[in-house]
């Protein structure tokens, strides 16, 4: 088996614009991305560069227009059955509970009612929800429908996690809790096999610092790639408050910004020219 949970190697994707039909651009160029079993990886990036779009590659939702996308060392064709998705935005179903919406991943896998019940249980319980399973969408806060998000894709036990900016709209405080329940459960394996591998987007340098052994940073777009990889010494566990602290990550930090700077300004001034 590869060391290599998932790789991107030179990834380019095409677009026709939407704006101007048959004018085509690079979203993405030649861009090589691998991530270690095992491994949290996040990717950092401006607005608009195209880390949505890896990571719907690495989900095999989107087909790249040229490279190779591979997964344990075997090529991906199709959905990408070993990754587990959470989605910026809720991805809960607003007339299941709580419990029917962790349940419905395991029944669509054929697992029976009782068993899938038993199971999206036992992860409410892990993500402190376990007298909320009967509680609609509606009825939950912010952080606890995320919590329940964090349950669904976690029951399937995929051997690789894939996050597109999950806490975002969360105030900072419950944030700072879901990265460290996050953290403790991908310490602890998230499920009965090894350690799963992360592929964590985010716009918040902080975040992707506090929470990685490795981060990405990418240009600004169109035609974005990585120009920077930045591995991260922080000793482990962290709790993501305190890691700020350390004078290893004020460095860190320095550091990464450093390179996203001028890409972040680069694509500031490329949305208001868009918006102009």
């Amino acid at each position: 088996m590869s060391d290599f949970a998932l790789e991107l190697e030179d990834i380019t994707v095409t677009f026709t614009s939407a704006h101007a039909p048959g004018q085509r651009y690079n979203a993405v160029a030649d861009t090589t991305l691998r991530i270690r079993a095992g491994e949290f990886v996040s990717v950092v990036g401006p607005t608009g560069c195209g880390k949505s779009t890896l990571l719907n590659i690495a989900a095999g939702l989107l087909q790249p227009s040229a490279g190779a996308v591979t997964v344990f060392g075997q090529p991906l064709a199709g959905v990408n059955r070993r990754a587990g998705y959470m989605f910026q935005s809720d991805a809960l179903m607003p007339w299941r509970s709580a419990i029917a919406n962790v349940m419905v991943g395991l029944q669509y896998r054929g697992v029976p009612d009782d068993a899938a019940r038993a199971q999206a249980q036992a992860w409410l319980e892990r993500v402190g929800l376990a007298g909320f399973g009967d509680r609609y969408p509606h009825q939950l806060s912010g952080g606890m429908r995320k919590r329940t998000a964090l349950a669904q894709v976690l029951a399937l036990d995929p051997d690789i996690i894939l996050m597109d900016e999950p806490f975002s709209a969360l105030d900072v405080q419950t944030r700072q809790l879901m990265e460290n329940e996050v953290l403790e459960l991908w310490a602890a394996g998230g499920g009965q096999r090894a350690r799963k591998a992360v592929l964590f987007i985010t716009h918040d340098l902080d975040e992707a610092i506090a929470m990685s052994d490795r981060v990405v940073v990418l240009s600004a777009g169109p035609a974005t790639r990585p120009i920077g990889e930045f591995e991260i010494d922080l000793p482990r566990p962290r709790d993501v408050a305190e890691v700020r602290a350390h004078p290893r990550f004020i460095e860190l930090h320095s550091q990464v910004w450093a390179v996203l700077r001028d890409e972040v300004l680069k694509g500031y001034a490329q949305q208001l020219k868009k918006a102009a």
